[in-house]
């Protein structure tokens, strides 16, 4: 899964609300969240593109406030995009690959400071002191990847291939992104667990959390609700298994670090899941949203499992986003504020717009109405 550029960041800088500020915790009603339905519908209606597609949910202390989706998830036959769309969820995908590593820590199954060669066999002396919180914090040194998305890499190929390349930084010393780290991390969910990837995170993770529409080749997908994928001119790619994928799911470039397939409803779940304990405890959590290794230097924004986090004048975000070529998607958390923002478009740029540059306003825009329906000025919503 190829990483998309980070231009959905820059809203947690960008906000221009400090008038605001923050308010104290207040009940909230339904009528509230009728507000900012309605106060996102406009926004939407106003910012999104022609033509364009796609779902978008956002929850506010629990309650899932907007899920709908807009324009079409198949535009040969006509299917609308809606709450149950199932997209290609990409990069967001190593949350899901970071949250098994520690709920197999847990179980008491491996530890995030083991080195991987206690999973993974005898390792050559460079990668060595390589350890799991390495791999799930991009610094392991290892490369980006070994090739294509849909390459038909297996497993053994993956960590042999893997431990054969030349680090670009020795273990520790640097923070360069990798989805082959992640990747590995997916053999090792594997060795620990003694279950497939897949398995183990519907187990383990989903099916605690309520998730049904989750998954690789597990869930009973209908073709209808899955969202086909265009590029820039419009052409039709298919939808994302209908690339070359093993039998349980995508090639081992891609698994653990991008490709699974979910819903904005389904996401909702996972959402208020990591806001109780039914999946990760609390210590889990800390480890979750810890904010480790500082992407840039001179940045603000810190890597820590699965998640980009940092500190905005709404308390701590958590972020990730994810593209692949067609797709792109982000998902936010505000920690401490319980609000949940998260998009996915199935075609992500065409002439005169791109997703991944409009996804400043897009996310920013919704977290404001999502959060103070009452204070957002009626005629920013006016065409």
């Amino acid at each position: 899964m190829r990483r998309a550029a980070w231009f959905g960041i820059c809203w947690l800088a960008a906000l221009t609300l400090a008038a605001w500020g923050r308010t104290g915790e207040a009940p909230i009603r339904p009528a509230d969240n009728a507000r900012s339905a309605a106060s996102i519908q406009r926004f939407l209606d106003r910012i999104l593109p022609g033509r364009a597609s796609g779902t978008l949910v956002a929850a506010r202390h629990g309650d899932r406030v907007y899920c709908r989706g807009f324009g079409m998830a198949d535009r040969k036959r006509r299917i609308p995009a809606g709450c149950d769309t199932a997209y290609d969820v990409m990069s967001l995908t190593k949350q899901f690959t970071a949250a098994a590593i520690l709920k197999l820590q847990m179980m008491g199954k491996l530890s995030v400071t083991d080195p991987i060669d206690r999973y993974l066999g005898s390792v050559p002396a460079d990668k060595g002191p390589i350890t799991v919180q390495q791999l799930l914090t991009h610094t392991s040194g290892l490369i980006e990847g070994l090739g294509d998305d849909y390459d038909r890499l297996s497993r053994r190929g993956l960590v042999t291939g893997a431990l054969e390349s030349k680090l670009r930084t020795p273990p520790g010393a640097a923070y360069h992104y990798s989805n082959l780290g992640y990747s590995l991390l997916a053999a090792i969910v594997e060795r620990a667990s003694g279950m497939g990837y897949e398995e183990f995170l519907a187990q383990r993770l989903f099916a605690p959390a309520g998730m049904t529409r989750t998954g690789y080749v597990l869930p009973d997908w209908q073709r209808d609700r899955v969202a086909v994928e265009y590029d820039a001119r419009g052409r039709s790619h298919g939808r994302p298994f209908d690339h070359p994928w093993a039998k349980d799911g995508p090639y081992w470039n891609l698994r653990g670090n991008g490709g699974l397939l979910s819903t904005a409803r389904d996401m909702f779940r996972w959402h208020r899941a990591l806001e109780g304990d039914k999946v990760l405890d609390r210590r889990a959590k800390r480890q979750l949203f810890k904010p480790r290794v500082l992407e840039e230097p001179g940045g603000d924004t810190y890597y820590g499992y699965g998640w980009v986090i940092l500190e905005t004048k709404y308390g701590r975000a958590g972020w990730h986003n994810g593209g692949n070529g067609w797709s792109y998607g982000e998902l936010t958390r505000l920690l401490d504020d319980r609000v949940m923002v998260f998009w996915v478009t199935n075609r992500y740029k065409a002439r005169g717009w791109n997703f991944e540059r409009l996804g400043s306003e897009l996310t920013g825009g919704v977290v404001e109405r999502v959060r103070e329906p009452a204070r957002v000025p009626q005629q920013r919503d006016s065409r």
